[in-house]
């Protein structure tokens, strides 16, 4: 620890040096990883000397940052939101080709969040947005296991061995899956209604997974991430987390991190027996 000189001339205690790209994230100005081009793009500057190496540490009471020759804004409240993405959105802030993103959805936020991870063009429903970069990287990291679970609508009706095997880990291009939770919710009279539940987090995963079967999906809703449920909020709607929500999310994200630092695999959650006769409509969730 050093002393450090404050403002108004007393002497205070400080530890809480931090990365030079979580500082400017914290800002609100810039995602981590554009934080980390700004900085090797010789953009940033540190109590005037040019800073480009990435992990230089700064302490945010003593230090003078500048990005393109502005003083960096104090860090922002962390901010979380949940919108029910459509389908034909890109789930990113911005989009070459002109198509619509999430960041047409969140007009009226003054803070600017990110969204945690994607959903395809084609599919739809809980995204979660933050400025909270550790708790995003967390979310998205395999080897905290974060279960996210869908309703899919699936061409035909799948048998209890097509159940078992995707429950089991199907083989794809790039690997084995890892275990999935598959509940049957409603049968139609060509096609099927599931709830699937994984914890890895593949391109298209859930898409090929079923693929791998002989069951095309023809609609994907995400509904449940960690632990938020989307339930009733509406498709284009976004909202922010409650306190509890939020709460909530930090906690279960901190355990998970916790664990794995100490060198403990989350144990897999038990499989839950699946229906095998009838049809289970899940509770606050629409389907079409």
């Amino acid at each position: 620890m050093r002393a450090v000189r404050s403002h108004a001339g007393r002497t205070s205690v400080n530890n809480m040096d931090i990365r030079l790209q979580k500082l400017i994230a914290g800002s609100g100005l810039a995602s981590r990883r554009k934080a980390e081009t700004l900085i090797a793009a010789g953009r940033v500057t540190v109590n005037g000397k040019l800073v480009t190496e990435l992990g230089t540490k700064v302490d945010p009471e003593r230090d003078h940052v500048k990005v393109d020759g502005k003083h960096l804004s104090h860090a922002q409240p962390f901010v979380y939101l949940m919108l029910n993405k459509p389908k034909h959105v890109m789930s990113t802030l911005d989009d070459p080709g002109g198509r619509p993103t999430v960041k047409d959805f969140i007009r009226g936020v003054s803070v600017r969040v990110f969204p945690v991870g994607r959903l395809d063009f084609e599919s739809e429903g809980l995204m979660l947005l933050t400025n909270n970069g550790d708790l995003a990287q967390a979310l998205l990291h395999p080897r905290y296991h974060v279960p996210k679970t869908y309703l899919i609508k699936v061409k035909r009706v799948l048998t209890d061995e097509e159940i078992r095997q995707l429950e089991g880990g199907v083989k794809l291009e790039d690997g084995m899956t890892g275990p999935a939770q598959v509940k049957k919710i409603k049968k139609a009279e060509q096609n099927s209604w599931l709830e699937v539940t994984i914890r890895e987090g593949r391109k298209h995963q859930v898409r090929r997974m079923l693929e791998s079967v002989g069951h095309p999906v023809i609609r994907l809703t995400r509904v449940k991430m960690g632990p938020l449920s989307l339930g009733r909020l509406e498709s284009g709607e976004f909202r922010f987390l409650t306190d509890r929500e939020a709460n909530a999310l930090r906690e279960s994200v901190g355990e998970r991190v916790a664990a794995i630092e100490r060198g403990e695999e989350p144990a897999p959650k038990p499989k839950r027996p699946v229906r095998r006769e009838g049809w289970a409509r899940p509770k606050k969730v629409k389907m079409a």
